[in-house]
């Protein structure tokens, strides 16, 4: 089963950027579903962005407005979450998630798809 070990987070001021990773022991997850979620104080946890790779295509589907961005390095079994333009609203726990088999896109803002997950890594967007 593969396990997922975060890095990547820490503080920003507004408008700065941050590259979230999530690597994988264990097995590579190159055919892996892989999602990004996230959980601020007082909040439930909210869908980020998630990305699936089925009959040599990838299909990617996100919350936000454009400042958030997924890609993966088979090589290297990581999954990274690029996030620019940071803003306070963002500071959160953020957990990356490795599902399995081939859900449909709309199931990969569903946090039930996912059965591995990431320790999480503090983001702070602050001034």
């Amino acid at each position: 089963q593969v396990q997922l070990v975060q890095s990547g987070g820490g503080q920003v001021q507004p408008g700065g950027s941050l590259r979230l990773s999530c690597a994988a022991s264990g097995r590579t997850f190159s055919t892996l579903p892989m999602a990004w979620f996230r959980q601020a104080p007082g909040k439930e946890r909210e869908f980020v962005a998630a990305r699936k790779w089925t009959g040599g295509v990838t299909y990617t589907t996100y919350s936000g407005k454009g400042r958030f961005t997924v890609s993966r390095d088979n090589g290297k079994n990581t999954e990274y979450l690029q996030m620019n333009n940071l803003q306070p609203e963002d500071t959160a726990v953020y957990y990356c998630a490795a599902g399995s088999g081939s859900p449909i896109v709309s199931a990969l803002r569903d946090a039930s798809t996912f059965d591995v997950w990431g320790q999480g890594t503090q983001v702070t967007v602050s001034s």
